[in-house]
């Protein structure tokens, strides 16, 4: 019998779980979902209670399928930034804002109030950002006093599940560093941040390495779920690094990375050494293999796509939307589509940016607008992109997600960005990416750099071909931001 592990992905809209074997074969997956919910404008959050009823039925059909194979360990992974506030007996004190909620711009202020931004970088590799988990906090104590001095313990999302299944609380450095006070150089909380915000450290849970251990499944989980007691729960990684590993994406093999084309857009690029962007554009992360990376993050990349077939053809397949935008030529006719509908990361850090279309006339229609939105994503990914390149540069993107099974779109992505883009043959994203950890820590395939050996590289292959033919649509894109942004 073969060692099994499963790896475990709480996303936005839903938690799936995976089943590898020391190969690093996929033997079986479960999906399960649960609701968003924005009680304000600006506001995400979700009921932890949902995420845990979602994943241990996703877990009890797993150990059902699985039959006779024992699974030796569950890593862990999950969207990033969330705060999951715990009182003292480790019940939940309110739900749960999420990585896109945009509650907090008062909450950054005051914190780069306190640190300053430089210091900020300088430590974490990160200003403060609204999305992040540390302003999170801080709003908390603000605008929920009586929730915030209940509030003995803030975990990430993943690592609540973490609790729940073994009652230890840790979390490790990918994930944490998305919290907005983990010191890089160290991988610990930083304490004289905390000090600067009147936060104390035991707010916040052990800081584990991603492949280690944190705790086992306890007796209730194990009967609620059917998988073995005491079977080791590995600390993970947040879901771009998780996904990062299942991609085989190490800080040992630089100027390879991916971008992927899902609700956000992100460019993932491996870094051996802590480098921030000296002015915060791109994110600077913990990555789970001991490394670090940069990330830049485009926050309506299919979520664009997705906007614009809801609002102009709500019937419509995107495969006919992608035939029609390939009917117009590069640059979309003159249209220009800015995709800042929620706000935008790289490089802007701007909260409060927003989109639009620009230069359309009586002779344009769906096909240039859809095409312009495919092309105001890649151009968003490009200013991430020459953000990053000065600090380590990119050879060659794995491209998924979504939005990267279109060709039309990963053409035009790749000529954009004047990169070569691989679509792997086989992608099963953070979940994968945690069970992969997993499998390391139990020792049955060898390191974890022999682990990352067994993830699918080889796939289709994309080189730019029309790079030239976007230059100006590029510029009138850069040009549209200041401007609007002023008026």
């Amino acid at each position: 019998m073969s060692a099994v592990t499963l790896g475990l992905d709480l996303g936005t809209t839903g938690v799936r779980v995976v089943a590898i074997d020391a190969t690093g074969a996929l033997l079986l997956e479960a999906n399960r979902g649960y609701p968003l919910r924005t009680p304000h404008p600006g506001w995400t959050e979700q009921d932890p209670a949902d995420w845990v009823a979602a994943t241990l039925d996703a877990l009890a059909e797993v150990a059902t399928r699985l039959g006779d194979e024992r699974p030796v360990a569950l890593g862990l992974s999950g969207q990033m930034h969330g705060m999951v506030a715990l009182d003292a007996t480790g019940a939940v004190v309110r739900p749960a804002p999420l990585w896109n909620d945009q509650r907090t711009g008062d909450a950054v202020k005051a914190i780069e109030e306190r640190v300053g931004r430089a210091e900020l970088i300088r430590r974490t590799g990160n200003p403060a950002i609204t999305g992040f988990q540390l302003p999170k906090v801080v709003w908390l104590r603000a605008a929920e006093p009586e929730a915030f001095a209940r509030t003995r313990q803030v975990l990430l999302p993943k690592d609540y599940l973490g609790f729940v299944l073994t009652g230890a609380m840790a979390t490790e450095p990918s994930d944490a560093s998305g919290v907005g006070c983990l010191n890089l150089a160290r991988r610990d909380w930083d304490d004289e941040i905390l000090a600067a915000l009147d936060l104390s450290r035991d707010l916040f849970p052990r800081v584990a390495a991603s492949d280690e251990v944190i705790g086992h499944l306890s007796a209730p989980m194990a009967l609620a779920t059917g998988l073995p007691l005491g079977l080791p729960v590995v600390a993970g990684g947040g879901d771009n690094a998780a996904a990062a590993i299942g991609l085989g994406l190490s800080s040992a093999r630089m100027g390879f990375g991916s971008v992927s084309l899902g609700t956000s857009g992100v460019i993932f690029a491996p870094l051996d050494a802590p480098t921030p962007d000296p002015l915060g554009r791109a994110h600077l992360f913990c990555h789970a293999d001991g490394g670090y990376h940069l990330l830049g993050v485009t926050l309506a990349a299919g979520g664009s796509l997705r906007w614009c077939r809801d609002v102009l053809a709500p019937n419509a397949t995107y495969d006919a939307l992608m035939a029609e935008a390939s009917t117009v030529a590069p640059g979309s006719g003159g249209v220009t589509f800015l995709p800042y509908l929620a706000g935008e990361r790289t490089p802007h850090l701007d909260p409060d940016a927003r989109g639009a279309w620009v230069g359309l006339s009586l002779a344009h229609g769906r096909a240039h607008l859809v095409r312009a939105v495919l092309e105001g994503v890649a151009f968003s990914l490009r200013d991430a992109l020459d953000v990053m390149q000065p600090i380590t540069p990119l050879f060659e993107l794995f491209a998924t997600g979504g939005g990267a099974r279109s060709p039309l779109w990963r053409g035009i992505v790749a000529d954009v960005l004047g990169v070569r883009l691989q679509k792997p043959r086989r992608e099963e994203g953070a979940a994968y990416g945690a069970a992969l950890l997993a499998l390391a820590n139990s020792g049955a395939a060898g390191s974890l750099q022999d682990v990352l050996a067994l993830a699918p590289r080889d796939g289709e292959a994309v080189k730019p071909n029309h790079e030239p033919a976007y230059a100006g649509a590029l510029a009138r894109y850069r040009d549209l931001y200041p401007a609007l942004k002023g008026s």
